[in-house]
């Protein structure tokens, strides 16, 4: 298995689709070259409470145990735990140009919504690029938004390697499959956000009523008719994606099995109770245990500092540091 890494940003709740998307797939595939990590450093770019930060860094990470990820079988810990993050950040800096770091989408869009940017947020696609280089990651999973962050860890790792010796793993992208893509059911044109304040979004600690009626709110059209079409029908599309996702099942031949939208929508509100309610409970008895979850954190944190400190100590050398 090829090493991966993966990073949720403490911000918002997980839902639905973060599960099927990203910690499914960990959880499937988890091996010692496994990496997972909350990182708390990122949700700092823009205006936050702290205390919230603090309480959702302990959530996600709860909720990963929760899911099935073994902190025995992978590495698990929170980003500023380990310091290596931000000293290889500064080194990256170095050899990134403002233009690269100027030019991600995402800063673009956020600093035209803000009257004061920070400066962080210009440069977090350098830290994002450190979390990746750090750890010899060789896969990043992520969707097309996040695609452009990869494409600069891999220049900026080319570029360092080029300049100062071959230091780095070049990382590639991998795309989840299309039917991973689960979008917002009161807006099935738009991918389900972990920060939408809609009433379209499964989270993975909503309660199975709650699950169940947002759901059966869901929109759909007017025809009537249960069919697979995302472009004609984008709304029972995702319904069946939905259902397709929690059973294993495509939703082409799903949608054979309805000839109505509610029983359509009741069978969806089954399968997405019968896949988060598990999770939730199990949340429930980690909640419980603090000290447990704690333990987990402080032994990722050491294990990650010690892999990350021999990548940082050869960064070091080769952009020219004197030994300390």
């Amino acid at each position: 298995m090829p090493r991966r890494l993966t990073g949720f940003t403490p911000s918002g709740h997980l839902h639905l689709g973060n599960h099927i998307g990203a910690v499914r797939p960990i959880v499937a595939e988890q091996s010692a070259d496994t990496v997972v990590f909350v990182s708390d450093l990122h949700a700092l770019t823009l205006d936050h409470d702290p205390a919230e930060v603090r309480a959702r860094t302990l959530e996600f990470v709860t909720l990963l145990l929760a899911s099935g990820a073994d902190p025995d079988a992978c590495l698990v810990f929170v980003q500023s735990h380990v310091p290596q993050h931000t000293e290889l950040h500064y080194l990256l800096e170095c050899t990134t140009g403002y233009g690269e770091a100027s030019r991600m989408i995402q800063f673009k869009e956020k600093s035209r919504r803000q009257e004061h940017v920070r400066l962080s947020l210009l440069t977090y696609p350098v830290l994002m690029a450190a979390d990746i280089l750090l750890h010899d990651t060789e896969e990043v999973p992520v969707g097309a938004d996040q695609s452009q962050h990869v494409e600069l860890a891999r220049d900026v790792a080319i570029r360092f390697n080029g300049r100062y010796g071959p230091t780095f793993t070049v990382p590639r992208a991998v795309n989840p499959p299309v039917a991973a893509r689960i979008m917002d059911l009161a807006d099935p044109t738009s991918k389900m956000s972990k920060s939408a304040s809609t009433t379209g979004v499964l989270r993975m600690l909503d309660e199975p009523e709650v699950l169940r009626r947002t759901v059966m709110r869901a929109v759909t059209d007017a025809d009537g008719e249960v069919a697979f079409d995302p472009a004609r029908k984008p709304g029972v599309s995702n319904l069946l994606t939905v259902l397709a996702a929690c059973t294993g099942d495509e939703p082409a031949r799903l949608a054979g099995r309805f000839d109505r939208y509610g029983e359509l929508k009741t069978a969806v509100a089954d399968a997405v109770v019968a896949t988060l309610d598990p999770i939730r409970e199990r949340y429930r008895e980690l909640e419980k245990d603090p000290g447990y979850v704690r333990t987990v954190l402080r032994d990722g944190a050491r294990r990650a500092r010690e892999r990350a400190g021999a990548r940082v100590d050869a960064a070091r050398e080769a952009i020219g540091l004197l030994p300390g």
